[in-house]
This record gives structure tokens, sequence and C-alpha cells, in this order.
């Protein structure tokens, strides 16, 4: 069996894969090209891929030999599941294993934007605080504040738990009423007229894309926070710097955005914005435990038995 790899992982990882087969690992310190993934699908029987591939119909007919495609990633807007299915390829995701990486991650988000953590430090890089004052740079209380969580699956769900312990107290928009305790479900317009920290952990489909517009931004509070670790095209980049720069919401927190690595300009341009590098599951534990995962799944496909974490 020929595996190929998208992007370097843990040694520990591809020796597991090489007791099935042979494997083939992308050098290059980027994301491979379309043309270079196009190239090194031919031949092979797996394809572990990153979130920053597209598995398409026409990479499929190009890797006309494949069983599966292990996507190391919990999130499949990358991958077309219909295409694979039809040709009989199984695709694969890893979640549960960074359900709690990335929702730590969130409310150290949440943290950081509602107390200027990131642009007090910028402020001290740039040699510019001149001591402590009893007015200079406040921020803002958790305590007593609602989040809002848009989606609630695992890891709004993980979220959630941690709220107690800052006081918080949740609500949520769901499809259906869910056993959450301490929590309120509400519309999205009830959650965003109302929610001092709105947070998104919504999947990207084609009704989720740009979900937060300049619209939905205009009926959150101007005391609100917007936190974006789901996926960059949930959030119109253009409507929230423009919300931004006219102080209609006060601030934003992103690990994710609409065409990375870029990044709309004008959002680089404010203060009341944290950026972030895409670092929701960056934790070691965490990205080995994805790859693991990953591995698990070609194993046991190429091994004729059911993929432990499938796709549809």
């Amino acid at each position: 069996m020929n595996i190929f790899v998208t992007r370097k992982l843990p040694s520990s990882v591809i020796a597991r894969l090489e007791l099935v087969g042979h494997v083939e690992v992308y050098s290059g310190e980027s994301a491979i090209t379309r043309d270079e993934l196009l190239g090194a699908v031919v031949g092979k029987h797996a394809l572990v891929t990153m979130l920053t591939e597209q598995v398409d119909a026409a990479l499929l007919d190009a890797g006309k030999d494949l069983k599966v495609v292990a996507n190391v990633a919990v999130g499949y807007n990358n991958i077309d599941v219909q295409a694979c299915r039809a040709r009989g390829v199984i695709c694969t995701n890893t979640p549960d294993v960074l359900t709690d990486s990335v929702a730590d991650f969130t409310w150290a988000l949440i943290l950081a934007v509602t107390r200027r953590i990131s642009e007090g430090e910028r402020l001290v890089r740039r040699h510019e605080w001149k001591g402590w004052a009893f007015d200079f740079m406040l921020g803002t209380e958790l305590r007593g504040k609602q989040l809002g969580l848009v989606g609630l699956g695992r890891i709004a769900t993980a979220v959630a738990d941690r709220a107690a312990a800052f006081g918080v107290r949740v609500a949520y928009t769901s499809r259906s009423e869910r056993a959450l305790p301490n929590a309120e479900r509400m519309s999205l317009d009830q959650l965003l007229n109302s929610s001092d920290i709105v947070s998104l952990h919504v999947p990207l489909t084609p009704e989720t894309r740009h979900l937060i517009d300049q619209k939905a931004l205009t009926r959150m509070k101007r005391s609100a926070y917007l936190i974006n670790t789901a996926r960059g095209p949930v959030v119109d980049e253009a409507a929230l710097a423009w919300a931004l720069k006219q102080r209609l919401i006060a601030g934003a927190a992103l690990d994710v955005y609409e065409q990375e690595p870029t990044i709309h300009p004008d959002l680089f341009e404010l203060e009341n914005v944290l950026l972030v590098p895409h670092l929701g599951s960056g934790t070691t534990e965490t990205r080995t435990a994805m790859a693991d995962l990953a591995a698990e799944n070609v194993i046991a496909v190429l091994g004729g038995q059911p993929a432990v974490t499938p796709i549809g």
C-alpha cells in the first residue's frame, strides 16, 4: 500500500503508517501546491491531508487508487464528501481529541481581548508605557456577563462547561434543545442582542458562510466581543473591520480567517482586535493525538476494517 502525507507529522506516527505500507511525506515548509498534490496522489491508496488541502472530484480522479482520505482536523469543509462517497473512498476526520485544547484556547482569547492583554503587550514593546495609572487601559470583568455560543457541538459544550469558573452565564443557538445545565437556548437574533461575548462554534457550510455579516454585527451590543475559533469565512472580515472602526462592538479575537494566511488589511490597523495564527488546537499533545487518530483511520481502512471516525 502507498500512503501520501501532505505535511510533516511526528516520527512515531509515520512509523505506525510504515507498518502497513510505503509512506511518502511532503517535505515543504508551507502547504503543498495543488499541482504537486495532483501529481503526488497518483498510485496512492491512502492520503493524509490537512485543512489546507482541497479534496475534490479532480483530485480523487487523479488518485483513482485511493481507498481512504484521513483529514487531520475536526472540520472537513475542505473535503467533497459526496465525491468521495461516489468513488467509494472513505473519508475521516479527528473529532474529540482536540475538544479540550480548543475550549481552553477559546477562554484564553476571551480573557486576552476583554482585559486588553495583546493591546497592552504591543504598547510595552513600542516603549510607550509611561507607568501605572488608576484609569489606564481598563478592561471588562467577566463575572455576571453572558456568553453566547453560536452552535453547540463538542467544543462549544466544553467552553460552556468552563463558564461557571468565571461566573459567566451561558446562552446558545442550536437546532434542538440540549441538556446543558444552567444554559438558555435562544434564537441567533436574541443571542446577538443580549450576549456580552459571542463565540462561534459552527462548521463552515453554505448556510454559515458570512453568518456574522454587517447586519449581524449591528445587532450586537456596543460593549460586546466577538470570538472566532471555528472557520474564517463564518465572519465577513470587511464587515467586522467596519464594525470595529465604528465601535459598534467593543472588540474581537480571531484565530481563523477568510483567506488564510491572508487577513483583511483593515484589521491590522485596529487595536481592539486580537489576531492569532490559527493556534486553537496548537499543543504538542493535541496535534500528536490528531495525527495518531488519522493514522488509526488509515491503518483500519487499508486493513479492511471500518474507519475509527468516518465522516458521514
